[in-house]
C-alpha cells in the first residue's frame, strides 16, 4: 500500500524559505508522478509542482513558479519542495499526492487524478 508523509511545515516570515519533505513507501519501478498541491480553507487544491519518476522531469504551475524547486531522492523516495521568497499569500496546507501509472496526460497537476494522498502538513507565511 502506497503511503505518503510530509514534513518541514511551519510557520516562516515573509520573504523566508521552507523546505517540505514527503517520504514515499509501498511503490515499486518508476511509472508514477509525484506531486505537491496546496489547499486554502474552503477550496480545491491546487498544483504547485510535479516530478516524473519515470522521466526524471519536473513541471511547476503557475502559482509559484520562480519560487520553488521540486526534487527526488531516488535512494531515499523522498520528495522535496523548496520554497523561497514566501508570501503570506502561500500560508495553506500543502499535501504530496502519487498518481500511477502515468497516462497520456502525463504527471499534470489534476487532483482528480492523484489516487494517494499524504496527510499535509501547515504552511504559514508571516508578514
Amino acid at each position: 500500500q502506497v503511503q505518503l508523509a510530509e514534513s518541514g511545515g511551519g510557520t516562516v516570515q515573509a520573504g523566508g524559505s521552507l523546505s517540505l519533505s514527503c517520504k514515499v513507501s509501498g511503490i515499486t519501478g518508476r511509472n508514477y508522478c509525484l506531486a505537491w498541491f496546496r489547499q486554502y480553507p474552503g477550496k480545491k487544491r491546487e498544483g504547485v509542482a510535479t516530478f516524473s519518476r519515470l522521466g526524471e522531469s519536473m513541471f511547476y504551475t503557475d502559482s509559484m513558479k520562480g519560487r520553488v524547486t521540486i526534487s527526488h531522492n531516488n535512494a531515499e523516495n523522498t520528495l522535496y519542495l523548496q520554497m523561497n521568497s514566501l508570501k503570506s499569500e502561500d500560508s495553506a496546507m500543502y499535501y504530496c499526492a502519487m498518481k500511477t501509472p502515468i497516462d497520456s496526460y502525463g504527471c499534470r497537476p489534476d487532483q482528480a487524478t492523484y489516487r494517494a494522498w499524504g496527510q499535509g502538513t501547515q504552511v504559514t507565511v508571516s508578514s
